[in-house]
């Protein structure tokens, strides 16, 4: 006999009598950001909870004494007249990055690289593509209203107020922090990639009529590699290998190079962010950094020809890095237990869908 699973859910709450919302948003990416954002301007109260050190999410940047690398999201374009609104919010902030794309392609007789036609304007945040996340998440972070390192385990009724959510939250593995409850939400929005938003879901005995959409809402995985050669920068060296600065690859392990010093606001120092193909990456999830490291440096030499060796190697993996396949609506809200989705899993993969999931889903809270 198959057990049956029961709905947990609080009592159906009420709107307050000030018209003010008491909202948890979990994730601080762009979306958990540009859903808190628009909240706080409608004179919502918001707490953000991040399992991270700080905003950003895929949108993050990793500091190292050579400079600096956008490990996650490369650059995003602007079509939404929304996105660009919000964008003339931070002015200056953004800069267009030529790139002068290049497409390598192996044709089993060896690589050539082909021009990229040109597409439409990339932009990339400075000094790293954290910063417009960050500039946005300011005033939370101000208010008090960003809770950072925690790590939300569980959505349940208020054992206080059984009208309202709580949360149970955790510190992340290898940090200090305890078990917290933390009560008196009036809703919940979960700004996380897809898989994770039902597990928590399911943990949490939540959201039943979602799951299968959930299921099909489905995200790939990326090992990224860092790269810095120092030595480029002596006298009479300005670059090594290639003359482009961002290339596509169907080389079986790698997807994306980009020169993180090409980028507008960089440090000058020659550096590398290499982006492993989700093919590779799946088949090598599980791998110890070391071994993924050592085979994606191989790929790079292949591809750039540069085989000098780096002052600074990395790798980081994202379990949940793109969307392959998006749930295709903005959001996920059911106005009646007052629990909510967003992501850029929800219309596609790029930067800008992110925000307009978070935009969109505020809106319908709001």
């Amino acid at each position: 006999m198959t057990a049956r699973t029961t709905s947990v859910q609080p009592a159906q709450p009420g709107m307050p009598e000030s018209g003010r919302l008491q909202v948890a948003i979990v994730g601080a990416g762009l979306a958990g950001v540009a859903c808190a954002r628009t909240l706080v301007q409608a004179g919502h109260q918001v707490t953000v909870f991040e399992k991270s050190r700080r905003a950003g999410g895929r949108m993050s940047t990793r500091d190292s004494a050579f400079g600096s690398f956008d490990h996650g999201a490369q650059y995003f374009t602007v079509r939404d007249e929304r996105f660009d609104r919000a964008l003339q919010t931070v002015p200056g902030l953004c800069r267009p990055w030529s790139a002068n794309t290049i497409r390598v392609i192996d044709d089993h007789g060896g690589l050539v690289a082909l021009s990229l036609p040109p597409a439409e304007p990339h932009w990339v945040a400075t000094p790293g593509m954290n910063s417009l996340p960050q500039r946005w998440a300011a005033p939370l972070v101000q208010g008090g209203q960003l809770l950072v390192n925690l790590l939300v385990a569980r959505v349940e009724p208020d054992a206080l107020q059984p009208t309202r959510w709580q949360l149970r939250t955790e510190g992340q593995e290898g940090q200090e922090g305890e078990a917290q409850v933390h009560g008196g939400f009036d809703a919940v929005l979960l700004a996380v990639p897809s898989p994770q938003a039902l597990a928590l879901l399911r943990s949490s005995n939540l959201g039943q009529p979602w799951w299968n959409a959930l299921l099909g809402a489905d995200m790939e995985p990326c090992w990224t590699l860092m790269l810095a050669f120092p030595q480029a920068s002596q006298p009479g060296l300005t670059t090594l290998g290639p003359q482009w600065n961002a290339a596509r690859s169907n080389h079986h392990r790698i997807a994306w190079l980009a020169r993180e010093s090409s980028k507008p606001g960089r440090s000058s120092v020659e550096r590398w962010t290499v982006q492993a193909s989700a093919a590779w990456s799946q088949e090598h999830l599980e791998d110890t950094p070391e071994r993924v490291q050592a085979k994606l440096m191989r790929a790079f030499s292949e591809v750039t020809g540069i085989r000098a060796e780096p002052a600074l190697a990395s790798v980081h993996r994202w379990r949940f890095a793109r969307t392959r396949q998006a749930l295709g609506q903005s959001h996920l809200w059911d106005a009646q237990a007052r629990l909510g989705l967003c992501g850029d899993w929800c219309l596609g993969h790029r930067v800008e869908d992110a925000f307009v999931s978070g935009l969109s889903l505020a809106l319908a809270v709001a």
